[in-house]
């Protein structure tokens, strides 16, 4: 492929300042069949659901240690259904279906499930809580963790892990068994990649700012130009020389009952505000002149009981400060609502410490 040129190769940044070789599946492989061959009681392996190489060696390991395979987990069985589709793991006999697994002896089950980073929705974790449905782990039992903890899932991991032992199971992991090697290239495979490869252009990806500037500069090193996009950066190749030539919205999205919202957009915003600073909401009447109609009306629901002295006085409080602007700025209703904001959000601050969110309904009669 070299040797026929390529233009641009985008490639894995995540190992680029680790020196050496990452390490070989293979040599994961013949771990997990020796370790799990000489195992009794259920044993469980958890691991990234889409490393289908590591779904793969530990199905091996099961079947050759006479062990039938079951997953758990939906996102396990979605990789094992595109794994297929795709003409992988056609060696593998089908798997066990959950509703099956807790009828198989223990000495002949081996379960690959989610839940390698701690997630607190995922196969292990409930096995792990004793909540889930169809299958427990306790006493004689061995739980193995293939995979790394990635940094700020420590604690998730650790309280999961915890958890598991107190049930009895022995747990496993990369730092005391050699059940885990990265999936990314260290820099002498980077080096062997380019030297095969031998691209124009080298697009460094997957990685923060430091692996991608790392990767670059070991690229052009290597003979290559190296070119750094950010997300939703549109990198146009050819023709002429490489130019990102427009971006594209990019970022997380929560699904809020049925629609999707930014994480960093104004919605989700408001309400991390109002979780943290609660709300406050008023409303008074007032004539042409801007003098207050009436007691204005004020509740700050999580601030504030209804109907209590605090809401009370920041009723009296607002009337006051309306009846002490000058007649220029009552007869605005847009610098009337300003004011009363800031009349109500230095209140609730006196009184609080808080900066809550504050909605204010004028109504002019």
């Amino acid at each position: 492929l070299g040797e026929e040129g390529v233009l641009a190769m985008v490639c894995v940044s995540t190992n680029a300042l680790v020196e050496g070789h990452s390490g070989s599946e293979a040599e994961v492989r013949r771990n997990l069949a020796a370790i799990i061959k000489g195992l009794r009681g259920r044993v469980a392996v958890t691991c990234f659901a889409t490393n289908v190489a590591r779904v793969e060696s530990i199905a091996r390991a099961g079947q050759a240690a006479g062990r039938q395979v079951a997953l758990f987990g939906r996102s396990l069985r979605n990789a094992e259904a595109a794994a297929r589709e795709c003409g992988y793991l056609r060696e593998i006999e089908p798997f066990v279906s959950e509703e099956e697994a807790g009828f198989i002896p223990d000495d002949n089950l081996l379960i690959i499930c989610t839940g390698s980073q701690g997630e607190p929705r995922s196969a292990l974790a409930k096995i792990g809580a004793d909540t889930h449905p169809a299958i427990a782990l306790g006493e004689g039992d061995t739980v193995i963790f293939s995979s790394r903890m990635i940094p700020g899932n420590e604690r998730g991991i650790l309280k999961l892990q915890d958890e598991l032992a107190r049930r009895g199971c022995r747990i496993m992991t990369a730092d005391d068994h050699m059940v885990h090697v990265s999936g990314h290239p260290a820099r002498d495979e980077l080096k062997r990649l380019y030297a095969l490869v031998k691209p124009k252009y080298a697009v460094p990806v997957h990685g923060e700012w430091r692996h991608l500037s790392e990767h670059a500069a070991l690229a052009q090193d290597l003979g290559a130009i190296p070119v750094l996009v950010e997300d939703g950066d549109v990198l146009r190749l050819s023709p002429g020389k490489p130019d990102v030539v427009e971006g594209v919205p990019t970022g997380r999205l929560a699904l809020d009952n049925g629609r999707l919202l930014p994480l960093s957009g104004g919605v989700l915003a408001a309400r991390k505000r109002m979780l943290f600073n609660g709300v406050v909401v008023a409303s008074f009447a007032v004539d042409q002149n801007g003098r207050v109609l009436g007691t204005p009306q004020v509740s700050a629901p999580g601030l504030f009981e209804g109907g209590d002295h605090d809401s009370v006085q920041l009723a009296a409080d607002l009337a006051r400060a309306v009846g002490d602007l000058p007649n220029s700025l009552r007869r605005e209703d847009d610098a009337l609502r300003e004011a009363a904001r800031t009349v109500l959000r230095k209140a609730v601050g006196r009184r609080l410490k808080k900066r809550p969110n504050v909605e204010v309904h004028l109504l002019r009669v």
